[in-house]
């Protein structure tokens, strides 16, 4: 598999990240508190009781401007039954995330990422990378690339049913 991602242009590194990331599946989500663009503090272990939809993002990243809304819906819909939203802004610049959010108004909490938080959850090799985070702080699942929205639903449905 190693030489298969190489050929395809990921790297060593990027090959034991992306390993990295799937073996999360399972296993407690890595803990992490950031100041949210809004300035409420956000922390993962504040979310337990709760189904966390963790999205990594760009504003660079198509795919990840066309899920926000969705993401903003589910918030709104399946927020009173427990599902919780959090972005996570890979963008370098935290004016250029402002600006998207501001037009975008997802209704969730956004706070800015980076190489240590990316590597926390396993490498951001490609973005959207959403994690799924259960009521007890396991990751139960974790979708990267564009992903069919009904497939993200239906796990975390799953999980909220679990609670």
């Amino acid at each position: 598999m190693l030489t298969a991602l190489l050929v395809a242009g990921v790297t060593a590194a990027g090959a034991q990240a992306l390993k990295n990331g799937q073996t999360l599946v399972n296993k407690p989500a890595p803990e992490f508190a950031r100041k949210a663009l809004d300035g409420r503090t956000v922390d993962l272990k504040n979310y337990r009781g709760k189904i966390v939809l963790l999205d990594f993002w760009a504003t660079w990243c198509s795919p990840c401007m066309v899920e926000m809304p969705t993401f903003a819906r589910w918030q709104q819909q399946y927020g009173p039954q427990g599902l919780t939203v959090i972005g996570v802004s890979m963008d370098d610049d935290e004016a250029t995330a402002r600006k998207a959010i501001n037009k975008l108004k997802p209704g969730y909490a956004i706070v800015m990422g980076d190489a240590k938080l990316g590597t926390l959850y396993g490498g951001v090799m490609g973005l959207p990378l959403i994690y799924l985070i259960d009521a007890d702080g396991v990751v139960r699942g974790r979708f990267q690339g564009e992903t069919d929205p009904k497939a993200i639903e239906a796990a975390f449905e799953r999980l909220l049913k679990r609670r």
